[in-house]
């Protein structure tokens, strides 16, 4: 069957709880596909008030009414049609709003944040979506990393705030992950549980609404740091499920990497920088599951341009 490559902007979808490694997996899908060849938006930068301003009303940047959703989701259309936006810009660091940024869509575009699958209308904009889900005491450990070394809070002022989200986190982020066609959840190795960076393992629930690639190639070329099986999903779902260990080896997790790189042909001149990230001390690392994360996203972004599974 012959595909028709599609025209319009190709939009992938990251969504996730904060400090879920979202910006992580969004830069290093951009570097991949080409940082010329791609537009990142924020959908946090669509928050209604400011810290300050969400402090003084009780309410939290995981609710809904704390964000402009409807603005939200007309920009993210806008650019799918290939039109412009004037976005609006949140500081994270100081919490409070900056001058707007003229955006132009470009051939990729990637959503990530807090509520990139809140609406039906902006769910359908999306070519590809993934949902974040590491262990919670992996995350609570990177939002503590990323919140007291970059963003300049206490600790306890990082509990606080876990612990005033909590609620929302259930009523708000969580169910988005129904929405997902790959949730992405990264874990530490049972013998280490202290691990929260190149190490890691991860799992890869894979759902039958993209046509994932056939990795038994992969599979064999692996032998060891891979399993792929049919598992049911929390909703009870059939789902394929893939575990990457963050124990192999170069030699094997390199053969992979030449695997995936085999399934994209037309993308054989984006292979630098697969798989880096910056680690608790803030230094650019390397992570084998991480960078085969990021290949597996990239598969599907390549092949939707290419008009295998467009919407």
């Amino acid at each position: 069957m012959p595909f028709k490559r599609i025209t319009r902007p190709i939009i992938l979808g990251i969504v996730g709880d904060s400090a879920s490694g979202k910006s992580t997996i969004a830069e290093g899908i951009a570097e991949i596909l080409g940082p010329d060849r791609v537009v990142s938006i924020c959908s946090d930068d669509y928050h209604k008030y400011d810290r300050s301003q969400r402090a003084e009303k009780g309410i939290t940047a995981l609710n809904p009414e704390a964000n402009h959703i409807d603005i939200l989701e007309q920009h993210i259309q806008l650019l799918r049609d290939g039109q412009p936006v004037l976005k609006p810009t949140y500081d994270h660091v100081h919490g409070t709003f900056s001058q707007c940024q003229y955006v132009e869509p470009k051939e990729y575009i990637i959503v990530e944040g807090l509520m990139g699958y809140a609406t039906r209308a902006m769910r359908d904009c999306y070519d590809v979506k993934i949902f974040l889900e590491p262990e919670e005491a992996l995350r609570v450990r990177w939002k503590m990393q990323r919140d007291t070394k970059v963003r300049g809070y206490s600790e306890d002022r990082v509990y606080e705030i876990l612990d005033k989200r909590v609620d929302d986190s259930l009523n708000f982020i969580q169910p988005q992950r129904t929405f997902a066609d790959m949730v992405v959840s990264f874990y530490p190795p049972e013998n280490n549980h202290e691990e929260t960076g190149a190490h890691l393992n991860v799992r890869h629930t894979l759902r039958p609404t993209l046509p994932h690639p056939d990795l038994t190639p992969v599979l064999d070329a692996a032998k060891k740091g891979f399993r792929l099986e049919l598992a049911r999903d929390i909703d009870g779902k059939p789902v394929d499920v893939l575990d990457i260990h963050g124990d192999i080896s170069d030699k094997r997790a390199k053969a992979v990497e030449d695997l995936l790189w085999n399934l994209i042909p037309e993308a054989q001149h984006l292979r630098d920088n697969v798989g880096q990230f910056r680690d608790s001390d803030n230094h650019t690392a390397l992570s084998h599951p991480l960078a085969l994360s990021e290949l597996l996203i990239t598969y599907h972004m390549v092949k939707a341009a290419l008009g295998h599974h467009a919407i």
